[in-house]
């Protein structure tokens, strides 16, 4: 993307449990003991992919970083990338800034998509309007040969 700015997106994801009550995944509301915890690591671990912009954790007025469940998701997919895939942590930051760009593009792309749908129901709205103002017998550009009366 060259000298284009960074655009961040973020999409909320929340899901009803039975009781009607909504997680929210995107609440910053973990430690980071229980973050490493729930994602396998050691917290330093997380310091590190913190430094190097892998996680974005939240900040407390004291400074301590608070995660989402998403954030712990992703902290799961670094570690299959680095163990399993055996990816390197550049390569690992790199995947997933190539995965912000195609989202943001899904996401660009879906509402012009759905703008242009809007536009082709005002023009066919349009269309119809003309059709019903010059009725069956509006302007052709048939021709028509006459031979007068046989």
């Amino acid at each position: 993307m060259g000298g284009n700015p960074r655009v961040r997106i973020e999409i909320a994801f929340r899901q009803r449990v039975p009781g009607g009550e909504e997680i929210d995944f995107d609440a910053k509301i973990l430690a980071i003991s229980a973050a490493a915890e729930m994602a396998g690591m050691h917290p330093q671990t997380l310091r590190q992919y913190d430094r190097l912009g892998l996680v974005e954790p939240a900040r407390t007025p004291g400074g301590g970083r608070r995660y989402s469940a998403r954030d712990v998701m992703r902290l799961r997919e670094i570690q299959r990338l680095s163990q399993d895939e055996g990816v390197n942590l550049a390569g690992i930051k790199r995947i997933m800034d190539l995965e912000r760009e195609v989202q943001a593009v899904r996401t660009e792309a879906a509402a012009r998509i759905e703008g242009l749908a809007e536009e082709l129901q005002r023009v066919r709205a349009q269309l119809a309007e003309l059709h019903a103002v010059t009725g069956p017998f509006g302007r052709t550009t048939d021709i028509v040969l006459w031979r007068g009366e046989q």
